[in-house]
């Protein structure tokens, strides 16, 4: 029988957030209750966790209590803790960590207050005792070995800094990216084949990703942008572009030099839809641009944080790309740069074989839900938060500080994303490219021992003969190959079948 809403008291992150009217924060993935009764039930609903647990778990009306609780059941959730810590009385926090100075608990939310707030307390360091993770490694993916904090005996292994510090849980679907060793299966495929043919598919990838980058934004590039692009792509695998001035430059690269910027944005953005005369639709509000300058600098600092650091690859990836278009720097070519910064942070951690790129982007074009939806995971819940007008001319005004919205995001689904994203391409996109020229090497070369042609004409054939379920056209052959008897044509098709056909 369900308990009834008066038989279920709030805690942890709840009752925080209820006793200081703190409302106007993004849904935390795990929420706690307990009940009168002695039985722990759980509910899932989409991605959201909801637990009630029995009488023995309430931990009192203490603030700090609660705070261990949250640690302890809820998660770390950073942004709810800066807004508690500041709205709670300091002597509150002060007396639970002094009722147990050496507890890991105790210990963590010391370490998580004077991080987020910047102030020390009015308590002397620890001077013995074992290190203990702000994080937990089996429960987050966390910067290892990480750095000694020896006033709390705490082990920082966060991703972040002060300024940005995402979080990125170790949900069951992340755990299969621990089990697959994504960067040995490419390199097992790649050893298939030829470093000439791998060359030979590496132009035509750095065509894909270009078009499909572009394509993702509804943009048709002319050719002097694609070669630019293409130009960039293959620096990604030789230069970490995550330092300001390189990120300027790369925006001045990749957009219409009219819009090229000399700094961070300094007007507030957004992303909308106009669907009529004046009715827009928001999609997506960016930070305050007086906030951006420090968001950024923290991004880079987390980023050089990970580089040095025993992270995953991917999870490094999508901490910062997605981060990066959700701090929306530019004015123009954000979505481009995030793209791009996905190859040039698994180049640099060696996730991509020398020599290679993974077409990301190709995949995302595939799949648009999965991309729209690790986007609007972050975005939409925001949308709801922000108080903002918008005048005939298109120009927003933020109403409120919304701050604390970006510094200390939840990337899980964002990784879990770039997870799909890797695996589909390894395992379908760089498959089927190599795959596919292997088999046109040996279906030209077997058109060769039918009839001595130029390359050209060799090639189109295969061409022509692909787009029309391996055959050559009447039409196509009257104008093109009318040279050919029948029997030539009939081996010729026969050799485009032997060759696709029976691989596909």
């Amino acid at each position: 029988m369900e308990k009834s809403i008066s038989d279920l008291k709030p805690a942890g992150y709840l009752y925080l957030l209820e006793k200081f009217q703190l409302n106007d924060m993004i849904a935390h993935w795990h929420t706690s209750y307990v009940s009168v009764g002695s039985i722990h039930r759980t509910k899932i609903q989409d991605s959201f966790i909801e637990d009630i647990y029995p009488q023995s778990y309430w931990p009192g009306e203490g603030i700090g209590n609660h705070l261990e609780f949250a640690l302890k059941y809820d998660g770390v959730n950073l942004g709810y803790l800066e807004i508690v810590f500041r709205a709670a009385k300091e002597d509150e926090v002060l007396a639970y960590i002094k009722s147990k100075p050496t507890g890991k608990y105790a210990r963590r939310i010391w370490f998580f207050f004077e991080f987020l707030i910047g102030t020390e307390l009015p308590i002397a360091s620890l001077t013995r005792g074992n290190y203990t993770e702000a994080l937990e490694p089996n429960q987050y993916y966390t910067a290892l070995p990480g750095r000694r904090v020896q006033r709390q005996r705490i082990m920082d292994n966060l991703l972040g800094n002060r300024e940005f510090c995402p979080i990125v849980r170790r949900t069951e679907t992340l755990q299969e990216m621990n089990t697959t060793d994504l960067q040995k299966r490419c390199q097992d495929i790649v050893t298939c084949y030829s470093p000439e043919l791998i060359r030979r598919a590496l132009s035509y990838l750095y065509k894909k990703e270009t078009k499909s980058s572009f394509a993702i934004e509804h943009i048709k590039p002319n050719a002097s942008r694609t070669e630019k692009f293409i130009a960039l792509l293959e620096l990604a695998e030789r230069q970490d572009f995550c330092e300001k001035s390189l990120l300027v430059d790369l925006q001045n690269r990749v957009v219409d030099p009219r819009f090229q910027d000399k700094d961070y944005r300094s007007s507030q953005s957004y992303v909308g839809q106009t669907i009529s005369y004046r009715n827009e639709i928001i999609h997506y509000i960016c930070p305050k641009p007086n906030d951006l300058p420090k968001f950024m600098e923290g991004l880079l600092r987390s980023h050089q944080k990970m580089k040095q650091s025993e992270i995953s690859a991917i999870v490094h990836a999508a901490v910062i790309s997605y981060g990066f278009v959700f701090l929306h720097p530019f004015e123009d070519g954000n979505g481009r740069i995030h793209r791009f910064l996905i190859h040039n942070i698994l180049s640099i951690q060696g996730m991509v074989p020398s020599g290679l790129m993974f077409p990301v982007s190709a995949v995302m074009l595939k799949n648009p839900k999965i991309y729209d939806l690790s986007l609007e995971a972050f975005s939409r819940p925001l949308l709801k938060l922000i108080e903002y007008t918008l005048n005939e001319e298109g120009e927003m005004k933020v109403l409120d500080e919304t701050k604390k919205y970006y510094q200390y995001m939840d990337m899980t689904k964002q990784v879990e994303a770039l997870y799909f994203f890797v695996y589909q391409t390894i395992e379908n996109e760089l498959k089927e490219e190599l795959r596919f020229l292997a088999n046109y090497d040996q279906t030209k070369k077997n058109i060769q021992e039918i009839i001595d042609m130029p390359d050209r004409q060799i090639d189109l054939f295969i061409q022509l003969c692909l787009h029309n379920n391996c055959q050559l056209s009447a039409r196509k052959r009257s104008s093109h190959f009318d040279f050919l008897s029948e029997e030539e044509l009939s081996l010729m098709e026969q050799a485009v079948r032997d060759g696709y056909e029976s691989k596909q």
